[in-house]
Order: C-alpha cells, then structure tokens, then sequence
C-alpha cells in the first residue's frame, strides 16, 4: 500500500499536516477487508452557525477474515482529498477511528470530528463534502475509498416576520415584513442572504396547516416585504425551502386579528 508523507490541506486556522494516508487518489482493494454502515452524524446535514463549533460523529463496519487492524475516516470538501479546499481531522490522538470487536473479524469504528466557523469551515465549502475511508485487516489486506459516503455542511439560516397593523380591520392591507439570513463563517456573524425566493403562507386561526398566498424574493440584505388584504383570524409566516448549502427555515407565525 502506497503511502504520502503528508497530507497538506490549509483553510484558515486549519492545517492537515500530519496525516499520513494511501497515495492512490482511486479507490483502492487488496483482499477482502470490506466497509459498510457508514453514517455520518446521523444521515443528518451537517448544519453550522456563525460562531460555535458543530461536532459530529462518523462511524461504521469494518469486516476482515483475519481480523481488524485499524481505521480512518476523513471528511473533506473538493474533488479529492489530495486537492481538498478544507478537511475535518478525527478527535483522537492519532487520527484513526476507535474500533471496537463485535467478533474475531468484525469492528465497529467511530469518531467524532468539529466543523469550527472561520476555520474549517468558510463560506466557500458549504455544500456538498465527501468521506474518504482506509480500513485494514491483521494480515494486511485493506480497502481505501475516495468518496466514500457524501454529505451536507450547510450554513444555520434564519427567518423572521411581521405583519402590521395589529389588530386590523377586515379588507384592510396588511404589510408582512421578514428577513432572511444564514451564517457568515467568514466574519462569525448572521448576514442577509439576498437574492432568495421565500413563500409568504398563512393559517387560519382555527386551522392546523399553512397555504402559500404568494412567493417573494429577497433584497440585497436579504429583507423581505409584501402587502396582503387582511380576511379572518390567523397566522402569517415566511418559509424558505433551502439548497445545498443552506437549510430550509420557517419563521415562527405570527398571529393577526381581523375585526
């Protein structure tokens, strides 16, 4: 098994310097050491906010007829680890996953990994991150993969709303404003996400279900602003569907009465 020197991946504070892993950027088999079950933080987006760290748990199933030698696991964002544009290392003192013994040739291996704003995670990596996997048995057989499972990292995004006049009366305009942000990792803010389609829905007060009464687009500050003719008591909210690098949001509703 061919092996770098170094794994050399820099984004922001974050250096992958000292990790040692195959050289083939294919993926690789020798023997029959197999993965299976791979899981990351619970086939949940990897969801992220303007300053506080997200640790997440990778794990999964390594099977070899000789037994499990050993694990790694490393998240990255790019088209292979070898040009990754940021990475996550394993919480562990050597960068291998813990494995545990279900039996002579089975192991469960699992580690937990931080994704930390303005460090290794920056703007320009939301969105789509790969998992690249080495595992190897006692008698030297191994499995190596590129991309082993992908997954979201995404940036936290938030919603308001508000719809005046409060209480207002039957046929009257109401104007319904609102703003959406995400996380800017880059500065440890929240900043206005422009240029984004958001639906404007209502509930009646005495339903369990919102419509959508029309969809709007976000400002260059990511402020939202619409006028609807008030009809019966209820419930007005903004909700963005998301993408890839940003998770769908609904404003909590804000109640109107119409008299």
């Amino acid at each position: 098994m061919r092996i770098r020197a170094t794994l050399g991946v820099v984004t922001g504070a974050l250096a992958l310097s000292a990790v040692s892993v195959p050289a083939a950027q294919a993926d690789e088999i020798s023997g029959d050491t197999t993965i299976s079950n791979i899981s990351v933080n619970g086939g949940k987006a990897v969801v992220v906010g303007s300053t506080t760290y997200k640790r997440i748990t990778i794990s999964f199933t390594v099977k070899d007829d000789s037994g499990v030698e050993n694990a790694m696991a490393l998240p990255y964002y790019g088209t292979d680890l070898d040009h990754a544009d940021s990475a996550a290392l394993p919480n562990t003192s050597d960068y291998y996953s813990v494995c545990t013994a279900v039996d002579s040739t089975t192991a469960n291996c699992k580690a937990t990994y931080d994704f930390t704003p303005g460090e290794n995670a920056i703007n320009s990596v939301a969105g789509t991150w790969k998992l690249w996997v080495l595992a190897s048995g006692k008698d030297g057989d191994y499995v190596q993969k590129e991309n082993a499972r992908s997954f979201k990292v995404q940036r936290l995004s938030k919603l308001t709303v508000n719809a005046s006049p409060e209480p207002v009366k039957k046929g009257k305009t109401l104007t319904v404003t609102g703003k959406l942000t995400r996380a800017n990792w880059d500065a440890n803010k929240y900043s206005g996400y422009a240029g984004q389609y958001v639906k404007l829905q209502f509930r009646k007060k005495t339903d369990t279900s919102y419509t959508t009464v029309k969809t709007i687009k976000t400002n260059s500050y990511g402020d939202l602003k619409t006028t609807v003719t008030a009809s019966v008591d209820g419930y007005y909210r903004y909700s963005y569907v998301g993408n890839s690098a940003t998770p769908a949001v609904s404003a909590a509703g804000d109640f109107v009465d119409v008299q």
